[in-house]
């Protein structure tokens, strides 16, 4: 489960350069590239708008590094800097796209570029910085882990140019529906535009990163891709023995769920690292740049033009689960998305259910035992009508509806959050569910202060579960240990 090549990389210099700490008050730069992922030998292109006479691009491979956290791995020259024009709206379908901008330069993914996750930092010659996000992966890996970058999700959520498949501007798009989702969202979201948040890195800092700095600090043999690797070379997932699914992985393709469920059928287990994954689903197609850069959610199976068509598993309606997919993912996660802590509450504990699993095996918790901080966002929770019948409940977590919304239970003023684990009876792979999006974010270490800091127990647990998944067929060593049906209250 240790990688000679991985602990040989992380001894490399590392740099705390990669960091975006003081930015001009005036000024911007912003970019994209051509694609998500690339392999050594391709090249990937960059399009930048920036009010900078010129700019450079420096890439990061993100990892450890003796806790600096990144490597510099290649510095561009000097580009010419320009504004670029406005991004357009497609009509009727709120998609914003700016592939009316010109390419600023070319990247060529040499043997340099070690694979792994990496930020491209653009940086003004006025000191304007922000990120530009990239997968380098190496298609003949067969490495233990496989870590999955959330390419859909993070798109679908991204508001540059005011369009998401959950929010949107002006007058509404096919009709005023009255209802959720909001009639004037994005229908197709386009890869072809920058992200708006985290500096243009999204949330892969708070929500990705965490888990690849500690898988790289402690060695282990992993490989990286994105969603839309796996969704357009979906026999990789057979390579691997453990899939590992970050944070908030909302939105997934057709063609990657059945890789991965085909996948548990062969033993390979699955770690769901963060609540709410697989709620639902979006179809690729082509944009003026390239393959699979424009993303395709209708949220409303009526309003997707493939609806009718014969071809039920990618109509677009509003989850996996509704009509026609009628393909409810519940029963393969384990558990169900089921709300969400209000934003402005605060962080809640993760409550230990059952202390004599293997997964808190070293860390002194027992039953009932509360580990500060952890539940934020997104909640999972166990539906006893879709439940696998060896399911075992590890945590079991009380929101209070105070903090929370929820649609899907509610005992006493609260729901629950719940943590995970069943083992496929045939295959014996491992699925496993955190029951909370923040689970990767609580391996932050804390800085110095009086408050509670999870990231210890939260780093103990994890290296349990990647550790016991990492050998093969986790029932195989590790069978769960059904006790779903002896949770009180009945049903939650």
């Amino acid at each position: 489960m240790v990688s000679p090549a991985i602990v040989a990389q992380n001894r490399l210099p590392g740099t705390t350069s990669w960091t975006i700490t003081h930015e001009p008050p005036t000024g911007s730069i912003q970019g994209w590239a051509s694609t998500t992922y690339a392999a050594a030998g391709q090249s990937v292109g960059l399009y930048v708008s920036t009010t900078a006479p010129t700019f450079r691009v420096i890439a990061y491979r993100m990892g450890y590094y003796q806790g600096k956290g990144g490597r510099k791995i290649w510095e561009s020259k000097a580009v010419p800097g320009q504004v670029q024009p406005p991004c357009p709206v497609t009509p009727g379908v709120n998609m914003v796209s700016c592939d009316n901008w010109h390419r600023s330069l070319t990247i060529r993914i040499t043997n340099a570029f070690f694979q792994g996750d990496y930020l491209l930092k653009l940086v003004g010659s006025g000191g304007q910085q922000s990120y530009v996000l990239l997968t380098v992966w190496d298609p003949t890996s067969t490495a233990t882990y496989l870590v999955v970058a959330r390419s859909l999700t993070e798109e679908g959520w991204n508001t540059y140019g005011g369009y998401t498949f959950y929010q949107g501007q002006g007058p509404c798009t096919l009709g005023q529906t009255g209802s959720y989702p909001p009639c004037n969202r994005a229908r197709i979201v386009s890869f072809d535009r920058p992200m708006q948040t985290g500096l243009g890195s999204s949330d892969f800092i708070g929500d990705e990163y965490p888990l690849v700095r500690f898988m790289e600090q402690h060695g282990l043999d992993v490989a990286y891709v994105t969603d839309i690797t796996v969704s357009q070379h979906p026999s990789i997932v057979l390579h691997h023995k453990v899939y590992i699914s970050l944070a908030h992985d909302e939105l997934w393709t057709t063609t990657e769920r059945e890789a991965v469920q085909n996948a548990v059928a062969h033993g390979v287990n699955v770690a769901f690292m963060g609540a709410a994954p697989l709620v639902r689903h979006a179809r690729l197609q082509a944009s003026p740049i390239g393959p699979d850069r424009e993303e395709v959610d209708y949220r409303a199976s009526t309003q997707d033009p493939l609806n009718g068509t014969g071809h039920t598993r990618t109509v677009t309606g509003n989850t996996f689960a509704t009509p026609p997919t009628n393909w409810p993912p519940t029963h393969f996660i384990g558990g169900e998305y089921s709300g969400y802590v209000f934003t402005n509450a605060a962080p809640l504990p993760f409550v230990v259910y059952d202390a004599s699993s293997w997964i808190f095996k070293g860390t002194g918790l027992g039953n009932g035992t509360q580990i500060p901080d952890v539940i934020r966002s997104d909640i999972e929770h166990v539906n006893p009508a879709a439940a696998p019948s060896d399911l075992q409940v590890l945590g079991h977590s009380p929101v209070p509806l105070t903090s929370a919304f929820t649609n899907q239970g509610q005992w006493n003023g609260v729901t629950y959050s719940d943590m995970t684990y069943y083992t496929n009876p045939q295959s014996k792979a491992g699925i496993f569910e955190s029951g909370t999006v923040s689970w990767i974010s609580r391996l932050t270490i804390c800085d110095p202060s009086p408050g509670p800091c999870p990231a210890h127990d939260v780093a103990r647990i994890t290296g349990n579960l990647l550790r016991v998944f990492g050998q093969g067929p986790a029932g195989k060593i590790e069978p769960s240990v059904p006790n779903w049906t002896q949770v009180t209250p009945p049903g939650s």
